[in-house]
């Protein structure tokens, strides 16, 4: 029998951003999707409606997209589905795996006052469990699940292993409010099972649910799906993530300028490992994916670990995806887009700026020799290297740049020879060089500046200092 193909789903409450948590999870279910030519589906939890916003559910769009997690078909919204959420509890009632209960809210909280005073389990034990409907008052009601009593409910779970339940340690849980509404463990077990769902891939915060929705499947006759229950990330500290952390939000960490496949990279190291890969792409990582490589242990996040991999993937990136990515960077930071002047300088710069970046941030400022305008404006430092001193040294280098062969070889040659002629080691030259070229005293090698704005560029620059 042909096996039913992989079918995952990301499920986020619109209640704020996309944390950094919920977008570990979404690429997990990503990754494992795509890496078996499943489908990858998203579904917002909105039901929570007093909590529930479009601009969170535009957020986690934003955010998703930005991570590179594209989802198959439309978004789906738990709200709009809520009608068939009740009719499956209909379903369960008219089957007798569900019963309708007109305890008020005082008798059950009286009922576990006697239960803790006497010792007992203060687990909810409804009176109109067994109740002929014709006694059935003309009253507000909840439904609720008519749960097993004795036995056990067992998860099979790919990250856990098997985690047993008693069944007389599980209530019979609310599918329907008094007012007709489900609820939300109703409307996880039914959306799941009518998106057609396969692998459940979510925290493990989620495991108690997991016993009491099984309970469902069982009841409607469905099919379970495979439970993967992944644990938490905490902070260096060990502690549950937290804003005391710093950034939570996947937005947060686009506005610090990492680049998306660095952050996709790190994510995916974050509580699963392959071998001791540290460093890889896309490919590598959806080709390897599986549950044998998560653990079982929460997951640290460490920056320090961030931006290696970020500097790593700065390395090798492609010329063309940076630069989109780049003013994707300035667009969600609220900074000008670059000028097609500046896009076309930055390219050609690009390979000497790569080097040792790790950020979007950093590779600005180490492109200010290419971005900013003639004549610069030099910072503190570069003002101090700009004396009168090293301007009449920068002079007197003037001509014997103008006769230079423009080629790395020839231009230390012509700087050295200056140098030496003041008793400079090269070192003692370049830095006003790089003040008069760059206004900063932070940039790429002198001479590698030199061959990227060329010959004219250069002795202009240097005229500026002069004036």
């Amino acid at each position: 029998m042909s096996q039913a193909p992989v079918v995952t789903r990301f499920a986020p409450s619109p209640t704020g951003y996309l944390h950094i948590g919920g977008a570990r999870t979404a690429l997990f279910n990503w990754l494992y999707a795509r890496g078996r030519g499943g489908k990858f589906l998203l579904r917002i939890e909105d039901t929570d409606r007093a909590r529930s916003t479009p601009e969170a559910t535009a957020a986690i769009l934003k955010g998703l997209r930005w991570l590179g997690l594209d989802w198959d078909g439309e978004p789906i919204s738990q709200f709009a589905r809520m009608d068939r959420h009740a009719e499956v509890a209909h379903q369960m009632l008219a089957a007798g795996h569900a019963y309708k209960c007109f305890a008020t809210q005082d008798e059950i909280a009286a009922f576990r006052e006697t239960a803790k005073a006497e010792g007992r389990s203060t687990l909810y034990l409804s009176p109109w469990r067994d109740a002929d409907p014709a006694t059935h008052p003309d009253a507000p009601c909840v439904v609720r699940l008519k749960a097993p009593r004795d036995g056990v409910t067992v998860i099979r779970d790919q990250v856990q292993g098997d985690v047993t339940w008693k069944n007389d340690q599980l209530d019979d849980m609310v599918l329907l409010r008094s007012d007709g509404t489900p609820t939300y463990m109703l409307a996880v077990v039914v959306d799941d099972h009518d998106m057609g769902v396969t692998h459940v891939i979510r925290g493990d915060d989620h495991l108690a649910n997991a016993a009491r929705q099984m309970q469902i499947y069982h009841a409607m006759g469905w099919d379970v799906p495979v439970w993967a229950h992944i644990p938490l990330i905490h902070g260096p500290d060990g502690k549950k993530l937290s804003k005391r952390h710093g950034a939570l939000g996947v937005e947060e960490y686009q506005a610090m300028g990492y680049p998306a496949p660095a952050m996709r990279n790190y994510l995916a190291r974050l509580g699963w490992s392959h071998g001791d890969d540290e460093f890889f792409d896309d490919a590598q990582a959806t080709a390897w994916f599986g549950f044998d490589g998560i653990g079982k242990s929460p997951a640290r996040f460490d920056f320090k670990k961030l931006d290696n991999l970020s500097g790593q993937h700065f390395a090798v990136m492609d010329d063309a995806a940076l630069l989109r990515e780049l003013g994707d960077y300035l667009a969600a930071t609220d900074q000008p887009a670059l000028s097609d002047a500046q896009s076309t300088g930055l390219a050609r710069a690009l390979p000497v700026l790569k080097a040792g970046v790790k950020s979007y941030p950093q590779l600005l400022e180490k492109a200010h020799f290419i971005l900013a305008e003639r004549p610069f404006t030099p910072d503190e430092k570069a003002a101090k290297a700009l004396d009168d001193v090293s301007r009449g040294i920068l002079a007197e280098l003037t001509p014997h740049l103008q006769s230079a062969s423009w080629t790395r070889d020839a231009l230390e040659a012509a700087v050295s020879e200056v140098a030496e002629a003041h008793g400079l080691k090269l070192g003692k030259l370049a830095q006003p060089l790089r003040a008069a070229l760059a206004g900063r005293t932070v940039s790429p090698s002198v001479f590698d500046m030199m061959l990227v704005i060329g010959r004219e560029e250069t002795l202009a620059r240097l005229a500026d200092t002069q004036g």
